[in-house]
């Protein structure tokens, strides 16, 4: 399926924050982020609003398996949860992944770590 005119907008603007130190409770353009300010920035960018935390984007948006997956859609980690990043397709997302990080792409293959797949949620 065609991915949507918001979902490229969101996933730009995530895009254009590559390299921006993490920092916790943080939503800052070109200075810091923490990953569910990254995903608010970002989804705010295309004209969407989301709840300010992992849960509760998580708890807000509807369900989407794993394998029908799109671009755009939130992928949540963590039990309970509390990491998210924005699906690029691939198997690769973009994240602000932790203290002492920078907002970086991902692939899901290796790179979740010790983060547990939680769930994909669709705006």
């Amino acid at each position: 399926p065609k991915v949507s005119a918001r979902s490229q907008s969101a996933i730009k603007a995530a895009l254009s924050q590559l390299g921006v130190p993490y920092r916790y409770g943080m939503n800052s353009p070109g200075k810091a982020f923490d990953c569910s300010g990254l995903t608010t920035y970002a989804w705010g960018k295309a004209g969407v609003g989301l709840k300010r935390n992992s849960r509760a984007q998580f708890n807000s948006l509807p369900r989407i398996p794993k394998e029908l997956a799109m671009p755009g859609d939130l992928i949540f980690t963590g039990s309970p949860i509390h990491h998210v990043g924005i699906y690029l397709g691939g198997g690769t997302m973009v994240h602000a992944p932790r203290p002492g990080a920078r907002v970086k792409v991902i692939s899901f293959g290796n790179s979740l770590g010790s983060k547990r797949y939680v769930g994909a949620r669709r705006l």
